[in-house]
């Protein structure tokens, strides 16, 4: 034990001796507890973990590589949707003209198959996996401090919430709201989706201009943020994962931050320019086809601003 306090004088040779101490200067404490690291198990449950095939790795390690992976299929998703809803948009400045190019390769990514492993299966897996490793780590945190009774539990805070993290939880809604009212929505009412296009998104955006337009910047912000900010993470890009031996690395992390940053507003501006910039601004549709929207739109618990 070392005696730092200079009010106090140091411990001489003979006390030393007899107290069996030596002053040494004090060492940094690791912050991070061994049950927090990842691939952690208790020695006595080491030989079960091989035995079941899992070798040293823990549930946190497990549900970050599923949150991982699974984000994985589903950027190939948003990839062609993004694609459709506003590159192909921009370049033909023309809504029915991009319907064909959506009819076109739509069946491709939304087919009995590749839908549910493109976008059902890894959105489900990703969502689940994140939650269920925010509740294992607070099981950590209570059992770490030895949290016995109810009192004990609410003295203890959560693990701390990413802006990333934070970012997933809001696209829930939000993301939840555009798939009931574009995929089923439309096959509750009428059968199937086949008339849902980018002309059936302009119709909601006349009708409802202020719930649409701010609807589609919260989902296309929130989204895009969340994805490279995930990617980042990934790639091992992100700011907190500069290298802690590095001489200057509050400049890398700041760096970092600010091109994170700048690809994510350079993308959600892409995105918006063409779902809001041209597909926002074509207008109602008409004759019969218009009014099946009408009748889609009217069952929506909607304001008509």
């Amino acid at each position: 034990m070392a005696n730092n306090d200079p009010e106090l004088p140091p411990l001489g040779d003979d006390e030393s001796g007899v107290m069996g101490l030596t002053q040494v200067e004090p060492s940094p404490v690791e912050e991070t507890p061994i049950e927090f690291k990842e691939g952690y198990f208790p020695p006595e449950q080491a030989s079960r973990a091989t035995t079941l095939g899992l070798g040293n790795h823990g549930p946190a390690y497990y549900l970050t590589r599923i949150q991982k992976y699974s984000s994985y299929a589903f950027t190939v998703f948003a990839s062609f949707h993004i694609t459709n809803t506003s590159l192909v948009p921009l370049l033909t400045r023309s809504v029915p003209e991009s319907n064909r190019y959506l009819l076109l390769t739509r069946p491709y990514y939304q087919s009995s198959l590749a839908e549910p492993i493109l976008v059902a299966l890894p959105l489900a897996a990703h969502i689940t996996s994140g939650i269920a490793l925010r509740f294992y780590r607070r099981h950590l945190s209570l059992k770490r401090y030895g949290a016995e009774t109810q009192t004990d539990r609410k003295t203890i805070p959560w693990p701390a919430l990413s802006g990333t993290s934070a970012l997933g939880y809001a696209l829930v809604p939000l993301a939840g709201w555009h798939v009931w009212t574009t995929r089923i929505l439309p096959t509750y009412l009428h059968g199937d989706n086949s008339m849902i296009s980018l002309s059936y998104i302009s119709h909601g955006f006349a009708l409802h201009p202020i719930v649409s337009f701010g609807g589609f910047i919260a989902l296309v912000s929130a989204g895009t943020f969340h994805f490279v900010w995930g990617w980042a993470k990934w790639l091992g890009f992100s700011p907190a994962q500069a290298s802690p031996t590095e001489s200057r690395r509050h400049l890398t992390k700041k760096r970092r931050w600010y091109t994170i940053n700048g690809i994510s507003i350079a993308l959600t501006g892409l995105w918006l320019a063409g779902s809001l910039g041209i597909v926002g601004r074509g207008g109602e549709t008409g004759g019969w086809i218009g009014r099946e929207f009408e009748e889609l739109y009217s069952a929506m618990p909607l304001i008509r601003w």
